[in-house]
């Protein structure tokens, strides 16, 4: 069995070009083949492995895989049973047994294309962030469905930013965007270079109050409440049970952030103090038609007004909220006057900062991020937009006089995606 060699980076284990493998294999975890295997590749029973073929790579034999990313050749049947993804120079002389397919101009599968609907019993993740939920939204609003719970889980150790990351192969095989568009530090520091005014020590002091906001909130008891203990395992300590958040730095100085190292960039301005933390986490929340909650008695948090998606440049994505936010106000005939209420996910303290210069909000508002944000509890990627959900929610009970808030993030390789909510609380007063 091929399995948990984290020395390779992204992938656990890679077989290079001049590596012949005569036989099957079990696999775990993420193989990564330059070279070729002569043999059938099955996954681990409940592994959520990975097979990434290059364009130098070949096959001969069935690949039975989660998820299975083909830049190369396989002389076989392939059964993709969450993901496939067939880059331009993919060739698979077989059938190809599919539930979500990618595939670019160039590609080729000799055989027959079967869809596959998701097995039952079978743990279904949303593509993270806000999608999740502005995906159910949307089916609500048009009348597909009335109630669906949106969420999103990461282990962001399995899936580290910039680090051997191909993420769809279309981006690097035909050569979408420059390869350090990936690595998300990068990308944070051309911010600091678009905008001079964002420096580093204000992207320290921002990261420094959200620390301490995080701090202060816990020790109100204000982010406990939505919180569900979880069973954990640690290699050191054994079982236990995570109750809390274990990102937080409450200790952090203004100091001690300043000789942090720049490790995306000589003399850079990233630290990992004023970036989000990596780690994992997961979320959930429940939607329905206003009428669905009525009927069932479900207390009403926060209405959905409208929601936006748009798109910048890959290499400085951190942007991406402000096109978003301007698009979705827009929508909702509302402007920034009117928000009461902001919860600005953390990536990067530059990014927060970009958005709230461009609205002319300080930094130090009361109305952003009251309780913290990634850049204290950490950026699990795809449950993060429903963290900004519940604490805007936990926002609206506690002010009653603020009538709208918005949810805004950045998205890797260059959008921002903003959601606008309704104080179903409001009593009037402010906006």
């Amino acid at each position: 069995m091929l399995g948990n060699n984290k020395s390779s980076g992204h992938y656990d284990t890679i077989l290079s070009a001049s590596v012949e493998i005569i036989g099957d294999i079990k696999v775990s975890g993420g193989l990564h083949i330059d070279g070729i295997v002569k043999g059938n590749i099955v996954a681990a029973d409940n592994s959520a492995a990975v097979v990434r073929i290059s364009e130098k790579g070949r096959v001969e034999g069935s690949i039975s895989v989660p998820r299975v990313i083909i830049n190369g050749a396989v002389e076989g049947d392939v059964h993709a049973t969450s993901h496939v993804e067939l880059a331009q120079k993919a060739v698979i002389n077989g059938n190809l047994y599919y539930t979500m397919m990618e595939m670019v101009l160039g590609a080729q599968v000799n055989g027959n294309l079967v869809h596959q609907p998701e097995q039952k019993g079978k743990k279904t993740l949303f593509g993270g962030k806000d999608t999740a939920t502005t995906t159910v939204a949307g089916a609500i609003a048009m009348g597909a469905i009335d109630i669906a719970i949106a969420g999103g889980v990461e282990h962001m150790g399995n899936h580290p930013m910039g680090e051997l990351m191909d993420p769809n192969p279309r981006y690097l095989a035909e050569k979408l965007v420059e390869q350090d568009a990936l690595a998300m530090g990068a990308t944070a520091e051309r911010l600091h270079d678009r905008f001079p005014q964002l420096t580093k020590e204000r992207a320290d002091r921002y990261a420094f109050n959200s620390q301490m906001k995080t701090a202060q909130a816990y020790a109100d008891g204000k982010i406990q409440r939505d919180l569900i203990p979880t069973a954990a395992r640690s290699a050191e300590l054994g079982w236990g049970v995570a109750t809390v958040d274990e990102g937080p730095r409450p200790t952090t100085t203004m100091e001690g952030l300043a000789g942090l190292k720049t490790p995306f960039r000589p003399a850079g301005r990233v630290t990992a103090g004023n970036s989000s933390g990596l780690n994992d986490g997961a979320t959930a929340a429940l939607l329905a038609s206003e009428d669905k909650a009525k009927e069932l008695g479900l207390t009403i948090k926060a209405r959905m007004v409208t929601f936006a998606f748009a798109g910048v440049e890959p290499e400085v994505m951190g942007y991406g909220p402000v096109p978003a936010t301007i698009k979705a106000l827009n929508k909702a005939g509302l402007k920034i006057e009117d928000i009461g209420a902001f919860e600005v996910n953390e990536a990067f303290a530059v990014q927060v900062l970009a958005f709230l210069d461009h609205f002319g909000i300080a930094d130090d508002d009361p109305r952003v991020n009251p309780y913290g944000g990634a850049i204290a509890v950490g950026h699990p990627l795809a449950s993060s937009g429903v963290r900004l959900m519940l604490n805007l929610a936990r926002t609206f009970e506690e002010k009653t006089d603020v009538r709208y808030g918005i949810t805004t993030m950045c998205i890797g390789l260059g959008m921002g995606g903003t959601v606008i909510w309704e104080n179903p609380h409001y009593t009037g007063g402010k906006k």
